[in-house]
């Protein structure tokens, strides 16, 4: 199960840039501080940078472990739908969990951006993101309802196979800095249009808040094989799938007609005789 969005983070017809997801732009307001921060970097106007990112989570049932409070180990999270590196962008992701959670509220300063609980019960979870100093200064707040049990609950449950459920999106930033385009232009993890032929950008400058140790290798994650793939050609797929499952049931609710439409001709017949 995933489900497919974008959001935007930008001006919005506003005078500020921030972030926002295309599914949902972002009404940012507008402060003093803001327009003094523009005036001072230089913005690539009529220029948008999408970083796409996946956000859910993965349950597996304990099975023969589980108690009556700890049925289920999960792992709730935001990732690149490519498995890249999402710390080029964002600085620190913060879950608020449930409040009967000891410490509720995670905060995550490095990739993978993701924790894992153990627990029983589902629930939304408030995800909030930061982004570096050269990105924006805005913050962007997601929300995933924890997703313990399969669709079909009637169902046997598996320790095998965990439960799924994903969401694809994309941060769009508006009117980006040409530091933050510079910087990210080349990184598989953003997507970034091209620039008029013959413009220069200042050379890419390092993070000052990135420390090199904490480089995140996304090869290393575990519940890589559990990820859903949100490729172009996945989606044309499923969006195939599902017109032949419509078609067919066109073509078997017009059998019913017909069917219908007989039954009515031949009642007609009989009630004329």
């Amino acid at each position: 199960m995933h489900s497919s969005s974008t959001k935007k983070l930008g001006s919005e017809q506003m005078d500020i840039v921030g972030p926002t997801l295309k599914s949902q732009r972002s009404k940012m307001v507008k402060s003093t501080e803001d327009g003094e921060k523009k005036n001072l970097i230089k913005r690539l106007k009529d220029v948008e940078i999408s970083v796409p990112i996946a956000y859910g989570n993965i349950a597996f049932w304990l099975g023969k472990k589980a108690s009556e409070y700890q049925s289920h180990k999960w792992t709730v999270y935001v990732r690149s739908p490519t498995n890249e590196d999402l710390g080029v962008v964002i600085k620190r992701a913060v879950f608020q969990l449930h409040s009967s959670f000891n410490n509720p509220t995670r905060v995550l300063d490095s990739p993978p951006f993701e924790l894992s609980e153990s627990g029983w019960g589902e629930f939304e979870i408030a995800i909030t993101l930061y982004f570096h100093s050269d990105v924006c200064d805005k913050l962007l707040n997601l929300y995933h309802h924890l997703k313990l049990y399969p669709e079909d609950e009637s169902g046997p449950m598996s320790i095998k196979k965990p439960v799924v459920v994903e969401s694809y999106d994309e941060i769009v930033f508006s009117e980006p800095s040409e530091v933050f385009f510079a910087r990210v232009q080349n990184h598989p993890a953003v997507i970034v249009p091209r620039l008029p032929a013959g413009f220069s950008l200042p050379p890419p400058a390092p993070l000052e808040d990135v420390n090199e140790k904490k480089r995140y290798d996304t090869k290393d994650n575990p519940l890589n094989q559990w990820f859903k793939n949100f490729s172009e050609a996945d989606e044309l797929l499923q969006l195939a799938a599902a017109r032949q499952q419509v078609q067919a049931h066109i073509a078997k609710l017009r059998r019913q007609i017909s069917v219908i439409d007989g039954q009515h001709q031949q009642l007609k017949l009989t009630s004329d005789q």
